[in-house]
């Protein structure tokens, strides 16, 4: 029986088994409640885990000793393509964080362009509004000026249009003589 024992499952006995007998009456009560929970799930009865101690007691199981060559050679290539998906997840997590650094560097250059842009922005409204009020005075002096000429040339043109169409009427009174 005690060959066909996981030593995970092992493992994770002896921390709930642990646990129990910790002086925290939390602890405890939260291990025998995980306990119940695993032995409801895999339905192993009470008198299944007491055969289980006892045929552990005289004889526990050895995690490598009791592997076949195959085993070992399964686990030596499980090993190895594990390591070597660590080294390949190592070098994107440092591509990655070069990649971030290289980010969070042109995002600060873009802040510090922005705010010089802004900065430029606003001193080229200060100069056209201050232009703007240099220029008014002026346009409103010419503007007053075109309306005087305009009325002005209006009466001329008026009294020209009237010399030349509106003759004065002939005295008729001569006639009459």
């Amino acid at each position: 029986m005690s060959d066909n024992i996981d030593p995970k499952e092992l493992k994770i006995l002896s921390d709930i088994l642990a646990l129990v007998l910790d002086e925290q009456a939390g602890q405890a009560v939260n291990a025998l409640e995980a306990v119940r929970n695993r032995a409801r799930r895999n339905a192993v009865t009470a008198g299944a885990l007491k055969n289980l101690f006892v045929a552990i007691a005289p004889n526990p199981p050895r995690a490598r000793a009791t592997r076949t060559r195959a085993a070992s050679g399964a686990t030596a290539r499980e090993t190895q393509d594990s390591r070597q998906r660590i080294l390949t997840l190592t070098e994107d997590l440092r591509r990655l964080d070069l990649d971030l650094r290289t980010s969070r560097a042109r995002v600060e250059q873009l802040r510090t362009e922005l705010h010089l842009t802004q900065a430029a922005r606003a001193e080229i409204q200060t100069q056209l509004a201050n232009a703007r009020a240099m220029n008014r005075p002026l346009r409103m002096s010419v503007i007053w000026l075109a309306c005087l000429v305009g009325l002005l040339l209006g009466i001329a043109g008026t009294q020209f249009v009237h010399t030349l169409l509106d003759a004065p009427p002939v005295d008729k009174s001569i006639y009459l003589h």
